[in-house]
């Protein structure tokens, strides 16, 4: 079996487009949160990431004999936050029990979760699906706790020993396991970035999966396109990134589809993401379930969430993703395109209206802000960029600045270098024009000369153009542009230009 699944990968990705079409693939997220509490789930102890290792221990969370937990409430609240902001059912009563399996990183041999009474059920999340809107199923979302790190690498010895850190034991989770509604690797994307917003915009997780805030697992098969009948299930791990999810489930979908085309068994397992080979490799069989042997948690108290408390929980959830976008299109009048962008996280959007109420024209402020990715590597988030440079520009500068451009003190070209050196400097777009020399030319005699000198160094593009050749008005446009520094106004520039080139 083995060969065959070697023999399988290596065919991977290179499915004819007419032979996938055949096939229909069924995707369901499984997805883990860290909660944004100061203290674990059963104990007192930090949550803090990054401490040196061990430190944020007591034998609640190692498991040591005589040790009782007690549920940290404010986990509780914000798991329950979680549910209602993915449209969920709360339980009135719901119950923790005993998973119980042997690893390293489990001094207690057992991981406290929920089982057949969780937190929440039926709930849904809505994403963009080609031109409209689709609806993915939320099938529960239950509270754990957190196992402890094995690490395996940098260490002395580490051929032969891994070491555990136990600062992760007990942190508080909730696990959100979704409907298999998702049928392709781009719609898991959206659904995980929809996700993940929704988290972020409660204040439930900072979700940063770096640090493993966020994990999502993936099951994927493969049925022939009409088919009713699910195909062969995989589940596949490591996916720490949105851009790892997508890649391992296209990989993922052309290896299976390769193994039924050559006749071959899909077989369920657990399979890891391989970043540096891009495929997935096979990491356990899975061809029965695990008998975790569930039972209940005896030394905590079912729980009960009264009506009047989540009634609270609801009054104080803050406005969600799909609803800020609606509104900003509505009152600020922006595209649906836009409003996606500035709504990205709730640091953006927030920081778009604080620019907004110091009188900054919203349309134009939605694409100045719009420009800010050009601002950091092409990789970066946008609520990187924020994080690395908002602390230098208030929003009051930022809507100066838009206000400088609309009322035609400064030209667009030179404000996207003077917002470049706002960031960097915190200083004002005012001063900075000044010191900068970039206020525009108003003198349109001293443009048209600039613009005659142009045409007369450039006698063989001219003739291009009167021959017909318009696509060379661009370069006579950007050489005057380049002589007065983007100080003269575009449109100007091209007035005069087309009344120059057009004299015999």
């Amino acid at each position: 079996m083995e060969r065959t699944s070697i023999r399988t990968v290596e065919g991977a990705g290179h499915i004819p487009a007419e032979v996938r079409a055949n096939y229909e693939s069924v995707i369901g997220l499984e997805v883990h949160v860290q909660l944004a509490t100061a203290t674990k789930a059963f104990c007192a102890c930090s949550t803090r990431f990054g401490d040196p290792p061990n430190t944020n221990t007591c034998p609640v969370c190692l498991g040591l004999p005589g040790a009782l937990p007690v549920l940290n409430k404010r986990a509780l609240e914000l798991a329950t936050r979680a549910a209602l902001a993915l449209h969920c059912t709360v339980q009135e009563r719901s119950r923790f029990a005993r998973k119980n399996y042997f690893y390293p990183d489990l001094a207690k041999g057992y991981q406290i979760s929920q089982f057949e009474l969780p937190l929440a059920t039926g709930g849904w999340l809505e994403i963009e699906s080609g031109e409209s809107k689709k609806r993915i199923g939320i099938t529960r979302v239950h509270m754990e706790e957190d196992a402890a790190k094995n690490l395996h690498e940098g260490f002395a010895h580490a051929d032969r020993y891994s070491h555990i850190d136990f600062n992760r034991a007990g942190v508080p989770l909730i696990e959100i396991v979704g409907e298999p509604d998702l049928r392709a690797p781009e719609e898991a994307y959206a659904c995980l970035t929809n996700l993940k917003q929704a988290l972020e915009y409660t204040s439930v997780s900072d979700c940063n999966m770096e640090e493993g805030s966020l994990r999502c697992d993936a099951n994927v098969s493969v049925r022939p396109r009409g088919a009713e009948k699910f195909g062969t299930k995989v589940e596949v791990k490591n996916l720490n990134s949105f851009r790892y999810l997508q890649h391992a489930l296209e990989y993922e979908i052309e290896r299976q589809i390769g193994a039924l085309e050559a006749g071959e068994t899909v077989v369920q397992e657990t399979r890891l993401w391989n970043v540096s080979a891009g495929r997935t490799e096979s990491m356990r069989s899975k061809e029965f379930a695990h008998d975790y042997r569930y039972f209940p948690e005896p030394d905590l108290l079912p729980v009960r969430i009264a009506e009047n408390w989540k009634e609270e929980i609801q009054r104080a959830m803050p406005e969600l993703p799909d609803a800020k976008r609606a509104r900003f299109v509505h009152v600020y009048g922006l595209t649906q395109d836009e409003a996606v962008v500035l709504t990205d996280s709730q640091q953006y959007a927030d920081y778009f209206e604080a620019v907004v109420k110091h009188g900054a024209d919203p349309r134009q402020t939605a694409g100045w802000m719009q420009r800010l990715s050009h601002l950091a590597e092409k990789t970066a988030e946008l609520s990187e960029i924020i994080a690395d440079k908002y602390g230098n520009v208030t929003a009051a500068h930022f809507a100066e600045m838009v206000g400088l451009v609309k009322d035609g003190t400064i030209t667009a070209t030179n404000a996207r270098a003077v917002l470049a050196k706002m960031f960097e400097t915190g200083k004002p777009a005012a001063e900075i024009i000044a010191s900068e020399g970039l206020s525009p030319i108003t003198d349109e005699e001293g443009v048209e000369s600039i613009c005659r000198g142009v045409l007369a160094k450039n006698p063989e593009n001219v003739a291009k153009y009167r021959a017909g050749n318009e696509g060379v008005f661009k370069f006579f446009v950007g050489q005057v542009m380049r002589e007065t520094r983007g100080r003269a106004n575009p449109q100007t520039v091209n007035d005069i230009l087309k009344r120059l080139l057009q004299r015999s």
